[in-house]
């Protein structure tokens, strides 16, 4: 498997296999990237960023607590499209507790800036 490592800004392109039950990664110059690329073989996770609405009709950008299944990511998307986060909910509040049984959260991250 081919991949690039998104853990540091050096996008290092990395090479995954398996061969009797060990993975090797070959293409990391840290660590990081190790793990990273172990991670992605084994069980990819992301986090998930978008705009919910809120009770005025404005948006704020939210994001998960953690890092979900990467196969959960789209029905996570979908259930952030129902939520609506209060009129003064402010950056750090909790739009929703544990979505979808996940073990994340969804929190707010950013909010408009006010109205002239």
């Amino acid at each position: 498997m081919k991949t690039i490592c998104i853990n540091c800004p050096m996008g290092c392109p990395l090479e995954i296999t398996e061969k009797d039950g060990k993975i090797t990664v070959v293409g990391n110059t840290c660590r990081r990237g190790l793990e990273y690329g172990i991670s992605e073989y084994t069980r990819p996770v992301r986090t998930v960023t978008t705009l919910i609405k809120r009770a005025d009709g404005r948006v704020v950008s939210v994001k998960t607590s953690v890092p979900i299944p990467k196969e959960k990511m789209f029905d996570v998307l979908e259930r952030m499209r129902t939520i609506v986060a209060p009129a003064d909910c402010k950056i750090g509040d909790i739009a929703e507790h544990d979505t979808l049984g996940l073990g994340a959260d969804i929190v707010i991250t950013g909010v408009p800036a006010p109205l002239l």
